[in-house]
């Protein structure tokens, strides 16, 4: 499912569907905290996990809910000169969380991961998800009108630092993920079912990460 947003407090259009092309205010403001509020609650469930597969479902509502503010910053089209690179830190940790839920789900079907791995997995992408999520008020502050004793070269130089750390934190997900179904293919593969995990995850162009 990024986490895709001008944090300054000025509104935004969205184009809106009907048969006459109109234009609606939206805060994205709201929208960035709907998407990171969304991933801190996704930590606090798998964090916290006792049942691992139940609290997984109820992570999958909260990625479902935080959605519809993912998909409506996407759209968000009507940018100043450094929001666009805002806007992507906060879509990066959505894409964070998408990762996680979409394949999640299916190693919670792997029967190569035992329950305790399972567990551990999960709580290794909280724990990704996490970081990343905490450098949102670290964005917040940059952006803020009230910050007025930072140049805008500097609030430019602070945002580029932060945008390549929540990018770090996206790639290591990608190569978390990739390790860990890697564990379950060398698994199979020394009982000859490779090509089960291989149609359980699909091929590598067809994956999400």
């Amino acid at each position: 499912m990024k986490t895709r947003i001008i944090m300054i407090c000025m509104a935004v259009f969205l184009f809106c569907g009907k048969t006459h092309a109109q234009f609606i205010v939206t805060d994205p403001i709201n929208l960035a905290q709907g998407i990171v509020n969304a991933a801190q609650e996704i930590v606090q469930t798998t964090t916290t996990a006792v049942n691992t597969i139940n609290n997984f479902k109820e992570t999958v509502k909260i990625f479902e809910q935080g959605k519809k503010y993912y998909d409506a910053l996407v759209r968000v089209n009507d940018l100043i000169s450094d929001s666009k690179k805002v806007r992507d830190i906060i879509l990066m940790i959505g894409d964070i969380s998408e990762i996680y839920v979409t394949n999640f789900e299916i190693m919670l079907s792997d029967n190569n991961f035992r329950a305790e791995e399972i567990t551990a997995i999960a709580f290794g992408y909280a724990q990704l998800l996490a970081k990343s999520a905490d450098l949102f008020a670290e964005v917040k502050d940059i952006i803020s009108i009230t910050t007025l004793s930072m140049t805008d070269k500097e609030r430019m130089e602070m945002i580029d630092k932060l945008y390549n750390s929540v990018n770090r934190y996206k790639y290591t997900v990608y190569y978390y993920t990739q390790k860990t179904i890697s564990v379950s293919y060398l698994r199979s593969k020394k009982n000859n079912d490779a090509g089960r995990i291989v149609a359980l995850y699909g091929p590598r162009n067809d994956r999400y990460w």
